[in-house]
């Protein structure tokens, strides 16, 4: 082989590669920031960032602004990249507009879930409750998003889904800590009662039972943010 054809060979793997990086930095660093590892505020320094994945800044810097998209960090002249903290005023703001989605979507997907579909919410159900037996909120989290997307998936509508779960990630420092706060006070069954009606719901075909139960969950939730917000 030429030295041309090396150069040209090399450049080729680095073009195929280099995305895959890109890809494998950012859902790290996006698993980092919604399993808490990197915390609401915290810094993220690029070359820290960069030697503790193993790679260059490029895929970092490119992660970051990515991050930036959809809401999880946010840049400061004088700060740089942090991760993302969100007031009590604007989780209500999020939740607002979640409620008007997720409530539609659940009307919209719980008249059209087949079997296939209604098997998957029993499996997930099932991890969310092995996950909270484990102690580990995240995979509660994660399970528990996945029961929800299988519901909403079922109206065919994949922009409204992925909208969702846009808003799913803004949010999911929030509920991740509200996660552990029910597994510390030891009653597991708020983490999993809208669910289990949820489910119950669809079994009998009733799109206004399912679209209330959404509700009533997303007034649990609002409630305890108006606390946070109170004190």
């Amino acid at each position: 082989m030429s030295e041309t054809q090396a150069t040209q060979s090399s450049a080729q793997t680095e073009t195929e590669i280099g995305p895959r990086i890109g890809d494998q930095v950012f859902e790290a660093m996006q698993a980092s920031i919604l399993n808490g590892e990197y915390r609401g505020g915290q810094r993220l320094r690029i070359r820290q960032l960069a030697a503790a994945l193993g790679t260059s800044v490029m895929p970092v810097r490119e992660s970051l602004a990515r991050l930036e998209e959809v809401g999880l960090v946010e840049t400061s002249p004088h700060r740089g990249a942090v991760v993302k903290t969100f007031t009590a005023e604007e989780l209500l703001q999020i939740y607002s507009v979640r409620r008007i989605l997720e409530v539609e979507a659940t009307v919209q997907g719980a008249q059209r879930l087949d079997e296939v579909g209604r098997a998957r919410l029993d499996e997930e159900f099932s991890a969310m409750e092995s996950s909270l037996a484990h102690g580990d909120p995240a995979a509660y989290l994660d399970h528990d998003e996945e029961l929800l997307a299988t519901i909403y998936s079922a109206a065919g509508n994949p922009v409204l889904v992925e909208t969702i779960r846009t808003l799913w990630l803004r949010c999911r420092a929030y509920k991740l800590v509200g996660a552990r706060r029910e597994m510390e006070a030891g009653d597991l069954n708020p983490l999993l009662k809208h669910q289990r009606h949820l489910m119950d719901a669809v079994d009998t075909g009733d799109a206004e039972s399912a679209a209330r139960v959404t509700g009533d969950s997303f007034d649990d939730a609002v409630s305890r943010i108006r606390s946070v917000l109170e004190d």
